[in-house]
């Protein structure tokens, strides 16, 4: 049974919003203006797919609220400064307390930007290649009607895995593809449904 949590939550804007994007105002910002766009670019690709890594087991309200610090700590996420990173970074960063400071999801940083670096092609097409057609998709009612993982997310993490990457199964890249609009999950009765 579908509880009203599950379905879309009218905020003190009057606007009808997911359940997890009426919260904090952190969250009703990120949901108005990010979650579900477009997003293309190799240097905000790559951020992105490095906070999704670093949200696996935490509160992505966590990884908001230190994005601007990861952005500072992590050369702006330009996948050819981390992929230089060395020993006094990783140091750098373990002692950084505005970040996770998480020494697997460090050192899975520098290493996927270093793979970033030997892709035959953009991260940008890499990515997007694994976008389900729009049209075939049923846009969720409720919560519940939202996967963790699909096919497409599978397909991209076995790739991902298999050119280097690493903290990438299926449902981080589901994660991904939903903050970068390679799948549009608003429910049906949210302002931002389109």
């Amino acid at each position: 049974m579908v509880s009203d949590a599950d379905r879309v939550v009218l905020g003190t804007d009057g606007r009808a919003r997911c359940p997890w994007g009426s919260g904090p105002a952190d969250y009703s910002t990120y949901h108005d203006t990010e979650w579900g766009v477009p997003l293309r670019g190799e240097q905000e690709l790559f951020e992105r797919i490095s906070l999704e890594s670093f949200q696996s087991g935490l509160s992505w309200l966590t990884i908001l609220r230190k994005r601007e610090a990861f952005r500072q700590a992590f050369a702006g996420f330009d996948p050819g400064r981390v992929a230089g990173f060395g020993d006094e970074d990783r140091e750098r960063l373990l002692s950084d307390a505005t970040i996770v400071r998480n020494r697997a999801k460090i050192d899975a940083t520098i290493r996927n930007a270093r793979a970033l670096l030997e892709l035959d092609r953009s991260l940008d097409e890499l990515l997007w290649s694994f976008a389900p057609d729009a049209g075939n998709r049923k846009r969720p009612v409720t919560i519940a009607d939202v996967p963790a993982t699909t096919p497409e997310s599978e397909a991209m993490a076995k790739e991902l895995k298999r050119r280097g990457f690493v903290f990438v199964g299926p449902t981080t890249c589901y994660a991904l593809m939903q903050a970068t609009g390679m799948v549009d999950d608003h429910l049906t009765d949210c302002w931002r449904a389109e």
